[in-house]
């Protein structure tokens, strides 16, 4: 693996692609393309036997664990039962490292800094929706970690146009990289023979 782009222990960390989510459309990348792109990037991490996190976000039926404070947009209280369940396309296998989280970002009250640390891990890329909520968030966290980041591009999107471009441009190159599914798979080491 090129050292600029990718460290020899890299985690896959997947955001909110659940059902609850994925139902909108998005911009500038079609949701069915973003999960397209994902479930390739899962299987060339697996392959590898490269850590996968998929992460989705749940609140209980009376939003009791919503974050505090006051917001213009109020929380959503009516979600579907499935509104939290991983969509099938990202196939959950036994070696994936689930975490849900009750944020907009994957670190704050989950247990994936222990995750990753346990597994020395030191880079990760970073792919899902939306990201100037999920993806944004947790790239900011990561990078406060101490962690190497990658954003995929055109694995990840959002359902504003003006809100990605602004993330994709000003805010993940001060926090780290960006790279294309195919420059990330590109950069993998050979897939573990098993």
């Amino acid at each position: 693996m090129t050292p600029d782009l990718l460290d020899p222990t890299t985690a896959l960390v997947v955001i909110d692609l659940q059902r609850g989510i994925v139902g909108a459309p998005t911009v500038p990348n079609p949701i069915e393309d973003v999960i397209a792109r994902n479930v390739e990037l899962i299987t060339a991490f697996r392959d590898r036997q490269l850590p996968v996190v998929l992460v989705r976000v749940s609140f209980s039926a009376d939003n009791g664990d919503v974050p505090p404070g006051r917001t213009t947009y109020p929380a959503r209280g009516d979600r579907p039962a499935d509104f939290d369940v991983l969509i099938d396309e990202l196939d959950v296998r036994p070696t994936d490292i689930l975490v849900t989280k009750r944020n907009w970002g994957a670190f704050h009250g989950t247990d994936l800094d222990l995750q990753l640390r346990r597994r020395g891990v030191t880079g990760i890329v970073l792919t899902g929706v939306a990201t100037t909520y999920g993806v944004e968030s947790t790239a900011r966290s990561a990078h406060e970690h101490g962690y190497h980041v990658v954003v995929v591009t055109d694995a990840i999107s959002d359902r504003s146009a003006e809100g990605h471009e602004h993330s994709v441009t000003r805010i993940f190159p001060a926090l780290g990289r960006t790279a294309t599914t195919a420059e990330v798979l590109a950069e993998l080491p050979a897939p573990v023979e098993v």
